[in-house]
């Protein structure tokens, strides 16, 4: 099927999941066919999402399921981006406080853990990471290796998720504790909508010329702005066409779908 032509002048297209390409647990109507065209057009993609609860591979069975072929290094997490930015910093103690996924990937960057050791409140970095099993413990620990001068890095800023009940509290907010008790900002924070994201994506990508797409104006266009790279915005997920018109700077494409986005009039026939 033949690409719209807002899409064919890029070689690579960084993809938001929920909201962009599945709402809940199914794919949102023609994202299977607009992800095939982009295949057949010869188009790489990394998929990207601000999640640190979930290995990539969860996510790779997850498109899979849905009938999007998807290889594991096209599958970028924060977890996974948490590694990235890791591994070139260097290797040190760490203490993290998020889920099993997120402290394989410090460890997998390198890095030794001291969670449940005696030396947890002299880690040289502490990783941070919302998790539905967060202790008083762990912001205590937290709190007391940042004020010893430990590294203050943040998964994401997401202050909430959504869940069927309602918002649960998100990475963001869990950060905003530490810092609050220790007085000070995280040193860098990864996932959307800042540049390390981005930065792990375009390593995958190589040269060429990238768009991003995602739902939402707050992470996916600014995330693009602030990586100097074009964004699509789909109004399948968290914005609304107004809202779109009334962005500043706005999306350089804007379309109701990712199928409209790809295959243009083809979507609608």
């Amino acid at each position: 099927m033949k690409l719209s032509l807002a899409v064919s002048a890029y070689d690579h297209l960084l993809l938001d999941l929920d909201g962009t390409i599945w709402v809940g647990a199914a794919a949102l109507p023609g994202a299977v066919a607009a992800l095939a065209a982009l295949r057949e057009a010869g188009k790489q993609v990394v998929f990207i999402t601000n999640d640190v609860s979930h290995q990539p591979e969860a996510f790779v069975r997850k498109l899979w399921g849905l009938g999007i072929k998807a290889s594991l290094a096209e599958v970028l997490t924060a977890g996974a981006a948490v590694q990235f930015a890791l591994a070139e910093r260097g290797g040190g103690a760490a203490f993290v406080v998020g889920s099993q996924a997120l402290v394989d990937h410090v460890a997998a960057a390198g890095l030794r853990i001291v969670n449940g050791t005696g030396f947890a409140t002299r880690a040289d970095v502490v990783v941070v990471g919302g998790h539905e099993r967060l202790t008083f413990e762990e912001l205590k620990v937290a709190t007391q290796a940042v004020l010893r001068g430990a590294e203050l890095i943040g998964a994401t800023r997401d202050a909430s998720f959504p869940m069927p009940d309602g918002a649960w509290p998100g990475t963001g907010a869990v950060l905003a504790a530490i810092e609050t008790a220790a007085g000070r900002r995280a040193d860098v924070v990864i996932g959307k909508p800042e540049p390390p994201m981005y930065e792990a994506a375009l390593d995958r990508l190589g040269r060429g010329r990238a768009l991003a797409v995602g739902d939402r104006l707050d992470a996916d266009v600014e995330g693009a702005r602030r990586a100097g790279l074009d964004a699509a915005l789909v109004l399948t997920g968290a914005t609304s066409r107004a809202q779109a018109a009334a962005a500043d700077p706005r999306p350089t494409l804007v379309a109701d779908s990712l199928a409209e986005l790809v295959l243009g009039a083809a979507a609608r026939g």
